[in-house]
Formats: C-alpha cells, structure tokens, sequence
C-alpha cells in the first residue's frame, strides 16, 4: 500500500473528512499545515493537497511540494487554483453551475475522457459529479480523464512536468463530505482512497 500524507488545515471539513475511519485507514499521516515546511517527506509516497488551503502558506509549500513530486512522488491536488503553484498551470475560472441538477433536461456538462483509466474500475462519473468551478487546459502530454463537453479539464493526470505524478482536479471533494452536503463526494472517496493507495496510477 502507497504511503499517503494529507496537508491538513484543521478546518472543519478538512477534520471531518480525514479523520472518518474508512478513509483514515488509507492515510499515514496528516500534516498540520503550518507545520508542513519543516516535515520531512522522505517516507511519503502520496500527498494530498486538499482544497480550501491557506493562501500564503500554499504559496510558500510550492518549492517543497515540487521537490517531492520531483523526487518521484504523486502529488494530488483537490479544488479550484487561482493561486500559481501547479506545474505548467493554466487555469481558467468559470461560474459555478451549484444547483444545475434541479433544472429541467439537465445535464452535469462533465464527459468521460479516458474510461480505460484504471481509476475508473474504482468510481464512475456519477461519483465525480456535482458542479464545477472552472477548468484547467494541461499541456500536450497529460492524460485528460474528466473534461467538460469543450474539452476543458476537471482531472487530469501530468507525468511530464517533474518525474513525479501530478493528479489535479477542480473538484473538492474533502469540502463537500466534510460539510455534509453531496452524497456523491462519499461515493467518490470510498473508490478514490482505494486506488490511491493500491491502483494503477
């Protein structure tokens, strides 16, 4: 099983999500955000960066976090970034569509891109739906696995950037099951932790 640590704020949804057993199994440690810069990441083959993070303190890590994803590590990233930190980050806002589901012939506007993705063994795109902030557009060379229906990324995978792997997606999972609104996020972690931890990747 993969070695995982979660940047951990303290927040309400950030303690709520991390903490909940079925998930906290999959997790070896959980890293106090401020304390985060003098934490070895040697013994770490995962790490977690949830959304809803501090803005100085995020932008301050983005030496490390590079460092470890360059040493070889999977780095995911959860949420909307305006803030520059990403590898070859190329982020677009857009309107968040909150309740798009109680409009008449509505649809979530996500796509399926890479259905072969081993991930999607573990969650479906149901699993990973509920609104949207924005979109990435990654440069050529990445893997697109959720996209919007004009090609937009919601998750996608980056080997190329650093010798690491960067899962990044808009999503915000650890927000939502934290706050206990959108029973998809709890669908979507109970396959996400999983694969992190033993899928192909």
């Amino acid at each position: 099983m993969r070695k995982i640590a979660v940047i951990y704020s303290g927040n309400a949804p950030h303690h709520r999500t991390f903490n909940e057993p079925k998930y906290r199994q999959y997790i070896k440690e959980l890293i106090y955000f401020p304390e985060f810069l003098d934490t070895p990441l040697e013994s770490f083959d995962v790490l977690i960066v949830p959304s809803q993070l501090n803005q100085k303190l995020l932008l301050e890590s983005k030496e490390k976090i590079h460092a470890f994803a360059q040493r070889g590590g999977i780095v995911v990233s959860f949420g909307p970034q305006p803030w520059e930190w990403l590898p070859n980050q190329k982020w677009e806002d857009r309107e968040t569509n909150f309740w798009w589901w109680i409009e008449k012939g509505a649809q979530s506007g996500l796509v399926l891109s890479a259905s072969e993705y081993d991930l999607f063994n573990y969650i479906t795109l149901a699993d990973a739906t509920w609104h949207q902030h924005g979109v990435f557009w990654p440069i050529e060379g990445t893997k697109k696995l959720i996209t919007t229906e004009d090609g937009g990324a919601v998750m996608y995978v980056d080997k190329i950037s650093t010798n690491g792997t960067w899962i990044i997606t808009t999503l915000d999972p650890d927000y939502h099951f934290g706050s206990y609104f959108m029973p998809a996020t709890e669908r979507f972690f109970d396959g996400f932790f999983p694969w992190l931890a033993h899928g192909e990747i």
